[in-house]
């Protein structure tokens, strides 16, 4: 095989033998005509790689925020499970009046019309979220002493105060105007005050035959005291109930009404 080259100045063609041709990016050859050097231009640097835009090229931030913002395909217990959690964190933060369906479905990653199709507003769903997540109250068993069993009660009733569901009640509380209050008075008194009035009362009833309990100490005004007292520590001075109040509570207010 020979190779072909063009002599600029006298127009003809010389021909070399390749083998003569050692690299063509680097190799020079003399004209006969001129002496110029004719050089062979070296070999284009390869491309560099140019990505592919896609989606392994998207900032992970955002992917990771999309993927959290998708709807999750929930059912029945569980998804009501995750709505009453999403409500009392909204309520506990945010307060009622701050309190969205729109949020909550957002916070329990669900579309606005699983929360319609089961609750008509926002205020049904706050009670049944309260009314699922609070504890409820228990007959207390016969410890052998009124003051052991009202210390027990007690601190059942601060421990669910103190709680997720007991915040957010708190937070309800303290933010409502007499208005919007009557919406849950009858929750509140239905589900927290009268069941711990009639423990209480059965509480006071055991003790008084047990001779440890004044008989006439076993009424619905001494029954009140304790709700009464909880309710205004909560909502009028908005103070936390530490582990040390229900044992204030017992001793110092209802022992010296109860006792014989």
């Amino acid at each position: 095989m020979r190779r072909q080259r063009a002599d600029r100045t006298a127009g003809r063609t010389v021909e070399r033998p390749l083998d003569q041709a050692a690299d063509l990016a680097g190799e020079q050859l003399t004209g006969p005509a001129e002496g110029r050097v004719a050089e062979f231009p070296a070999a284009p640097a390869p491309l560099a790689a140019t990505p592919v835009a896609g989606p392994a090229s998207h900032c992970p931030v955002k992917v990771a925020a999309e993927v959290l913002s998708r709807p999750m395909r929930r059912r029945g217990k569980e998804l009501e499970g995750a709505i009453f959690e999403a409500a009392l964190d909204q309520l506990t933060s945010g307060g009622f009046a701050r309190l969205t369906m729109e949020g909550i479905a957002g916070a329990a990653r669900t579309g606005k019309a699983a929360l319609y199709r089961r609750w008509a507003s926002k205020v049904e769903l706050v009670i049944d979220a309260l009314d699922s997540t609070l504890p409820r109250p228990s007959d207390t068993p016969d410890l052998g002493s009124a003051r052991s069993e009202l210390l027990l009660l007690i601190q059942g009733f601060t421990e669910a105060m103190n709680s997720r569901s007991g915040g957010a009640m708190q937070a309800l509380m303290a933010e409502l105007e007499h208005e919007q209050a009557e919406l849950f008075k009858g929750f509140i008194v239905q589900r927290v005050v009268e069941p711990t009035k009639a423990t209480i009362l059965e509480i006071l009833r055991r003790g008084a035959e047990r001779g440890d309990v004044r008989p006439g100490a076993v009424t619905s005004l001494v029954a009140d005291v304790a709700p009464a007292v909880l309710m205004y520590r909560v909502k009028i001075c908005g103070r936390h109930l530490g582990p040390e109040f229900a044992v204030e509570l017992v001793d110092e207010v209802l022992v010296p009404l109860i006792r014989t």
